[in-house]
């Protein structure tokens, strides 16, 4: 039986145009090499469940890294700066994938690290998953858990956010795994039927998974959301879709 200990620090990676941001880095204690994964934490911030499930990465044998994409509001704590950014329009998307490379190259330099390098997002994380799938180098897996937003009509674009993911599709460089629940309003059923028609349409490398009786945010353990059902099924898909593509 592998040896089972683990360690989860906050570490500093340089993010978007150098910038020192805090990341969360969870990693088996074995000597590896481990696969990488990027963890993109949801709207609610870099939060206890986010830095949870980057330790279920770790215990399951994948070095796992979080950063602070809401480091720079300088709030304190996770529901300020949430509430900060929603306040400012939401996050940059260019900002956001200059941080998201960033903690590729460092999942990269480490010496326990096997070469592969996966991502997955929650909520806000998912749409910032496939933005990052079809627009970040060195990515060799993307999961998307209910991203909303990855569909955006003209007259929702903003400064921050000037293009809809779903209009860089045919760049997707990487396989993508979808997770969705037949309740949610964002994304909406019909929202998912077009981006698999979209990944269709690119012939993309794409398996898109969704529940009956799951709305938004149903890993989410400590939330009204959680289905268990759907979440322990789901979280089969994210190993399973990982070993193959990062192992």
């Amino acid at each position: 039986m592998p040896y089972e200990g683990l360690i989860a620090e906050t570490v500093n990676i340089n993010g978007h145009e150098g910038d020192q941001i805090d990341a969360y880095l969870a990693r088996p204690l074995g000597a590896g090499p481990h696969p990488g994964v990027v963890l993109f934490h949801h709207m609610p911030g870099w939060d206890e469940a986010s830095k949870e499930m980057a330790r279920k990465f770790a215990y399951n044998g994948y070095a796992c890294i979080s950063p602070n994409l809401h480091f720079r509001e300088g709030k304190g704590n996770s529901v300020d700066n949430s509430n900060s950014v929603r306040e400012a329009g939401g996050m940059p998307d260019a900002r956001t994938m200059g941080d998201v490379a960033g903690a590729i190259s460092y999942m990269r330099s480490l010496p326990y690290h096997n070469g592969k390098v996966g991502i997955i997002g929650f909520c806000s994380g998912g749409r910032q998953v496939y933005l990052a799938a079809c627009t970040v180098s060195g990515i060799d897996a993307a999961v998307d858990c209910w991203g909303g937003g990855v569909i955006c009509p003209p007259e929702e674009l903003t400064e921050r956010q000037p293009v809809a993911p779903i209009e860089y599709t045919k760049d997707m460089a990487c396989p993508i795994l979808g997770l969705f629940g037949n309740e949610d309003a964002r994304p909406s059923p019909e929202d998912v039927d077009k981006t698999e028609e979209e990944l269709k349409k690119h012939n993309k490398n794409y398996e898109f998974h969704r529940w009956d009786g799951a709305g938004h945010g149903f890993f989410a353990v400590d939330r009204p959301s959680y289905r268990q059902h759907a979440a322990v099924e789901g979280w089969e898909k994210v190993f399973d879709f990982y070993g193959r593509y990062l192992k």
